[in-house]
C-alpha cells in the first residue's frame, strides 16, 4: 500500500494555532507522509464577511507551515477557476498521486455534519477518508445521525486537546487593535499587521466564517 496524506481545506482567514495542532495531530495519528494545506480560491458557500484575497491567505498559510517539513502549501484551488469544490480538488490530488496512494480530508466535525450539503459528497467519499476533528467529549451520535452508516464507514474521528481560537474571533481582535500574540503563528501575526488585512472591517469582523 502506498503512501498516505493529509489533505486540510479551508478558507483560512486567517490560519491560526487550532488549524495547526489539528494537522499535526492527524498527521502522527494517521501516519500521514506529509498534511497539504489548500487554501480556498473561491469558497463556494456564502460567507456573511467578505473573505480577503486568496493570495493573502496563500501567504499567510505558506508562511504559518513553512517551518514544518511534515507540511506543504498547494495553490490547487487558487490556480483553478470557477468555485472550489473539495471534490474537484480531491480528483486532482488523486490524478497527481495514483491510486495507490491514501488521501484523507482534514476537516472539523461541524463541516463533516454538513458534508451531504457539499458539491457531489458521495463521490469525494469514494476518493478519500475523512478525518472529523473533535474535541473532547463530542457526542458522536451527531456525526452518525448526519451522515448515515455509509458514509460515516468513510470517516476517522481525532480528539485533540481543546484550543478554543476561531478565524472569527482573531479578525474581530484584529479589527480592534488587539494582540494576535499565541493565537497565530508570530509571521502570520507580522504579516496581518504589515498589510492591515482586517483593520477596517469593524463590526463586520464578528460575522461567522
Amino acid at each position: 500500500m502506498g503512501e498516505a496524506l493529509g489533505i486540510m481545506g479551508g478558507t483560512f482567514d486567517p490560519i491560526h494555532f487550532g488549524h495547526l495542532v489539528a494537522a499535526e495531530e492527524a498527521r502522527l495519528q494517521f501516519e500521514l507522509a506529509r498534511v497539504i494545506f489548500v487554501p480556498n480560491g473561491h469558497p463556494p458557500h456564502k460567507k456573511d464577511y467578505d473573505v480577503t484575497a486568496a493570495e493573502r491567505r496563500y501567504e499567510m498559510v505558506f508562511l504559518a507551515t513553512a517551518s514544518n517539513p511534515g507540511f506543504e502549501t498547494s495553490r490547487v484551488e487558487l490556480d483553478r477557476e470557477g468555485p472550489s469544490y473539495s471534490v474537484d480538488t480531491l480528483a486532482e490530488f488523486r490524478r497527481r498521486f495514483g491510486a495507490g496512494t491514501r488521501l484523507y480530508f482534514i476537516t472539523g466535525a461541524d463541516a463533516v455534519l454538513e458534508l451531504l450539503t457539499w458539491h457531489e459528497p458521495r463521490r469525494l467519499a469514494e476518493m478519500c477518508e475523512f478525518i472529523a476533528v473533535i474535541r473532547p467529549g463530542y457526542d458522536l451520535r451527531r456525526l452518525e445521525e448526519a451522515l448515515g452508516a455509509d458514509l460515516m464507514a468513510r470517516c476517522r474521528v481525532l480528539a485533540i486537546p481543546g484550543v478554543d481560537i476561531s478565524s472569527t474571533g482573531l479578525r474581530r481582535r484584529a479589527a480592534g487593535g488587539e494582540s494576535l500574540r499565541y493565537f497565530t503563528p508570530p509571521a502570520v501575526e507580522q504579516y496581518i499587521g504589515a498589510h492591515r488585512l482586517y483593520a477596517d472591517l469593524g463590526a463586520g469582523a464578528s460575522a461567522a466564517g
